[in-house]
């Protein structure tokens, strides 16, 4: 296993560079130089214009720029915004509020999506089967920013149940906004844990199983839904880094201060070493969460092996 880990991760640093260089391209691509937008309309001397720029290596081919911030990247070094203020520091102030989030809405994934569907599966073309698919094909169709809106409207407003804005109620304040973020998903780990478990009730493992006299209950736990969940933990442990940077419309319904709401910021203010900042260590979450499935499939199927 130690051996393979140790591939997996060499496999991965091309991926790496090469993402994060596209990213680091296409910010500092943007029209426009950030710092005459750093001043706004008041004026700046050509001398300051030529420190500020070169302080941040902004007259370097973009190659070059690109390999002074990875060199700074592998020392922890994720740069400075344009008013001298570490990234780290920003990061380390927004990301807790985006990790809180990601991590509500990644329960209600498992907890809500992984149930119905095992119940849809085993209640096949029954009402409850019904009810989910249809349910989930709803909450499909509508858009996060149209459910966001209009649970916000109902729960918060009408009926005072959550909190509508803000973080100043602890963990409760991120139920409903992570519900808003994980229901998409949920609908999708809802059909996707239906459909393979309903292909695997099928197998000729499970009527092997069934014709020796196990009970039903250990052949769907045990043998049936371990081998259906390996789809599902793919899809999930992509998803977790999805919902880490897809929370951009719900941190801004709810007025969430977490890393969605400082991108959008940031992005406006032409803040390209916040931007690449976040969305590399994004990147790096996408890799390890990655890097975590592939391991989970030896322990879910035990005909996988690493060695």
């Amino acid at each position: 296993m130690g051996r393979y880990t140790a591939r997996r991760l060499l496999q991965l640093m091309p991926v790496f560079i090469g993402t994060t260089f596209l990213i680091f391209a296409l910010v500092f691509a943007i029209p426009g130089d950030p710092i005459r937008a750093l001043a706004g309309d008041r004026p700046i001397s050509p001398s300051t214009v030529a420190t500020l720029r070169d302080e941040y290596n902004l007259d370097d081919p973009l190659v070059i720029q690109y390999a002074k911030y990875m060199v700074g990247l592998v020392q922890g070094d994720f740069g400075k915004d344009y008013n001298g203020r570490e990234v780290t520091d920003i990061m380390a102030q927004r990301f807790p509020v985006t990790i809180r989030l990601a991590v509500v809405a990644f329960l209600f994934e498992i907890a809500i999506g992984l149930v119905a569907g095992v119940v849809a599966a085993l209640r096949r073309r029954s009402y409850l089967d019904t009810l989910v698919l249809v349910t989930t094909t709803a909450i499909v169709s509508v858009p996060t920013f149209v459910l966001g809106f209009s649970l916000q409207l109902l729960l918060g407003v009408k009926l005072s149940w959550f909190p509508i804005a803000g973080i100043s109620q602890g963990w409760y304040s991120y139920l409903l906004p992570g519900f808003v973020l994980g229901a998409l998903s949920l609908a999708y780990v809802a059909r996707l844990t239906r459909t393979s478990l309903v292909e695997n009730l099928r197998s000729d493992y499970v009527r092997t199983a069934t014709a020796k006299g196990l009970s039903r209950r250990r052949v769907v736990g045990r043998h049936a839904l371990r081998n259906s969940l390996i789809p599902v933990v793919t899809y999930l442990g992509i998803d977790l880094g999805a919902l880490m940077g897809g929370a951009i419309v719900t941190e801004g319904i709810f007025n969430l201060p977490g890393i969605g709401q400082q991108v959008f910021l940031s992005v406006r203010a032409q803040e390209g070493p916040v931007v690449v900042g976040i969305v590399t260590a994004l990147v790096l979450v996408f890799i390890f969460a990655n890097l975590a499935v592939d391991l989970l499939y030896g322990v879910l199927d035990p005909r996988i092996r690493y060695e």
